[in-house]
């Protein structure tokens, strides 16, 4: 019901209405911030693409969100993005900067231990803030943000591994995307075009394109080539998605980068005992969870997957006399790990307490029937009542499919 609508709903409106974020004046244009509800919709986003970067290989790590104008200059953001850039700090005799990306820091955090060829691929990710000096015009809910907290990744590479890196990189990303209940528009592969905003280096270019469209030529997707939207330092693969209003825009990317290694002259020893020089896979699964987020709000119309949604588990006596019993059971929900929080009788009527919880995925009944036999009545977000089950059947349901981040509320 809620996904037929979502085409009605703008994120901005919506997530206000949900008490997921708002803004104020005093703390400034494009800095959102996250309530309680919203937290937890962020939260859990970012607890699950940690859990799938663990798994595939990735080591988390931090970096500040600060660093000197110099770092800016080697890596060409500053000759080529500085424009998006707020301008230096000066502290204490040097200017720092609030950084535009977290790749410098990576590239430096690489370059500070010596490597063998048998430790790559080297996959480190970060979710991490980083900063946008956007204009007050374009800055709206959370798509246009100046604080942005992204799902980044840097791997470090040889050039045989370039590709299948790559390729493993947009399987996360669709996986992901299944488990959120995201479509897909379409993949774009994006290439440099005319203009100085782009690294003068042709046979790089060359090759990190080449490698690119046959990531995609292998992954079987259709995709478009198009000029002038690349990164500065290389082509990339552009997961592009529409929002409610039609308008198209990239959430996930996969990129191919030569420039930066060479720039902070990065090395890992080869098998032949020389220095060779690796390349830098750069990949986001979710792209920025501001951006995620609002997309999600949009097309679910705030019905979220169960995994994500704020409240999981709504119980609901049908009168007053069964309290202990309800509280019992919201216990059980909260030792499962379940969100879950009793709306009791006196918050009004049966039916108006089911249309208050109306976007919980269950809503667990309890009246003297199910409390005599030791069962629960499960309504689903959807409409549909489930025979009776034990409570220990309906909560380990639940958790299971929780925990599978499926999208499907019930699997008979």
């Amino acid at each position: 019901m809620y996904r037929e609508e979502s085409h009605m709903y703008d994120h901005r409106k919506l997530g206000r209405e949900l008490g997921l974020f708002d803004t104020a004046p005093l703390i400034g244009a494009g800095l959102p911030y996250w309530l309680p509800d919203g937290a937890i919709v962020r939260h859990s986003l970012e607890e699950y693409v940690r859990e799938v970067e663990r798994r595939a290989g990735y080591r988390h790590v931090y970096s500040p969100v600060l660093a000197k104008r110099e770092l800016y200059e080697i890596s060409g953001h500053w000759a080529h993005y500085n424009e998006d850039m707020y301008p230096p700090m000066d502290i204490g005799g040097e200017q720092v900067v609030l950084r535009p990306s977290l790749c410098p820091h990576h590239a430096i955090m690489y370059r500070a231990r010596s490597h063998s060829y048998r430790e790559l691929p080297l996959r480190m990710a970060e979710l991490g803030a980083m900063y946008r000096s956007e204009l007050s015009g374009v800055l709206g809910g959370l798509t246009r943000v100046r604080c942005i907290q992204l799902n980044d990744a840097h791997i470090f590479c040889t050039l045989d591994q370039v590709a299948e890196e790559a390729a493993g990189a947009l399987a996360l990303i669709g996986a992901a995307y299944a488990a959120m209940g995201i479509g897909i528009a379409r993949y774009r592969l994006s290439l440099p075009g005319p203009g100085g905003k782009y690294v003068v280096a042709p046979e790089m270019w060359r090759q990190a394109s080449k490698i690119l469209s046959a990531v995609l030529d292998r992954s079987g997707v259709a995709y478009e080539a198009v000029e002038g939207e690349a990164a500065f330092y290389g082509p990339k693969i552009d997961v592009q998605l529409s929002d409610h209003a039609g308008r198209e825009f990239t959430l996930s990317t996969v990129q191919v980068d030569f420039y930066q290694p060479e720039q902070f002259d990065l090395h890992y020893v080869g098998a032949d005992g020389d220095k060779h020089r690796p390349v830098m896979v750069h990949r986001s699964i979710i792209g920025s969870v501001e951006r995620a987020v609002a997309h999600l709000i949009e097309l679910h119309g705030g019905a979220f997957p169960a995994w994500l949604a704020p409240l999981q588990v709504a119980v609901l006596p049908i009168s007053g006399a069964v309290e202990p019993a309800v509280a019992e059971l919201r216990d059980r929900c909260l030792r499962a790990g379940l969100r879950a929080e009793v709306m009791d009788a006196e918050s009004g009527s049966l039916g108006a307490r089911v249309r208050d919880t109306r976007l919980a995925p269950y809503q667990f009944i309890l009246g003297p029937a199910e409390i005599a036999n030791g069962e629960v009545a499960v309504r689903l977000r959807d409409g549909r009542r489930l025979p009776r089950l034990s409570a220990e059947t309906a909560v380990a349901g639940v958790r299971a499919l929780v925990e599978s981040r499926d999208t499907r509320l019930w699997i008979d």
